[in-house]
């Protein structure tokens, strides 16, 4: 931690982040294009959200990047984070999320983001966090593992054992508690990363953000063709309500939005367009709906 940390080289790594993930989603939808919304925040920074809507793989998509700032953390942070009251702070990051049209083509989240908080005459206090996970509906055991095996060389150069250990917090982070099951097949997820010099942790965050594409294109490729019917689609539609419960009650990130005044439409656009619940459904024996279920536990892939 006492490599001085370079906020402004965090900064423009994010924004052009946040430009090749779109232009790369764009190539693999083929027709949708992202329309972009700046915003401003009253307190302090902004952002700029960007959404794509009816493409012809992408059913609707967000990548987001956000900067704000303040004077002072709101007081539910600083009840969990003492040491960081009394301090300015800024956060910064990219987040996304995909949901395609096509229910064999999984839904996909990524975030990458960094957070400084300064008080004069003390040492700053900063971390990064961040990750990717892989939410199929109908899933593919070729996808699981090269969704992983990406995961696992994107973190092989900082440590034999970051893999799993990230992998195995990702596991634990999208957990459903109330459904006893996890949001998809994982991935990876870090937080509080501030216990390497700071180029190092930078290093890694970038790979993280980097390594989404090389993870999910292919399998945007893989299975945008596979034919489907209305029992898939209400399947999907079922299935992202899982998604929902778990951003609205879980998620960190929605979480630390809404406490500090963040952009209430930015913070909500993980959303899927269109989602549905059944009371108590269950899927009939031996039908790939029912098989879904036994990828919903953490298991070695790679």
């Amino acid at each position: 931690m006492n490599s001085k940390p370079n906020t402004a080289a965090v900064k423009a790594f994010l924004l052009e982040l946040q430009d090749h993930i779109c232009r790369q989603l764009e190539l693999a939808d083929g027709t949708g294009r992202f329309k972009e919304d700046s915003w401003t925040r009253e307190e302090g920074g902004g952002g700029r959200s960007r959404v794509l809507r009816n493409g012809t793989v992408i059913e609707q998509g967000g990548v987001n990047f956000s900067h704000v700032h303040g004077a002072a953390m709101p007081a539910s942070a600083t009840a969990h984070r003492p040491e960081l009251a009394g301090r300015s702070f800024e956060a910064m990051g990219v987040s996304l999320v995909i949901h395609p049209h096509n229910p064999h083509v999984p839904t996909s989240h990524a975030n990458v983001r960094f957070f400084i908080a300064e008080k004069e005459g003390a040492e700053p206090v900063w971390w990064f966090g961040g990750g990717f996970d892989l939410t199929p509906f109908y899933p593919v055991e070729e996808d699981c593992r090269h969704w992983h095996q990406v995961s696992k060389d994107l973190c092989a150069p900082f440590g034999d054992e970051v893999y799993s250990k990230y992998k195995e917090w990702c596991d634990r982070y999208f957990y459903l508690k109330h459904r006893d099951e996890t949001r998809g097949v994982g991935g990876l997820f870090f937080d509080d990363l501030n216990d390497w010099p700071f180029e190092q942790c930078f290093a890694f965050m970038q790979a993280v953000g980097e390594g989404y594409l090389d993870a999910y294109l292919p399998i945007i490729e893989r299975r945008k063709d596979t034919p489907y019917g209305e029992t898939e689609r209400q399947f999907q539609l079922y299935r992202r309500g899982r998604y929902v419960e778990f951003n609205l009650v879980y998620d960190r990130g929605t979480l630390f939005g809404l406490q500090t005044g963040g952009r209430t439409e930015s913070i909500l656009m993980s959303m899927p367009p269109l989602a549905r619940w059944e009371y108590n459904w269950q899927p009939a024996a031996n039908t790939a709906e029912a098989r879904l279920q036994a990828f919903l536990v953490p298991r070695d892939w790679v």
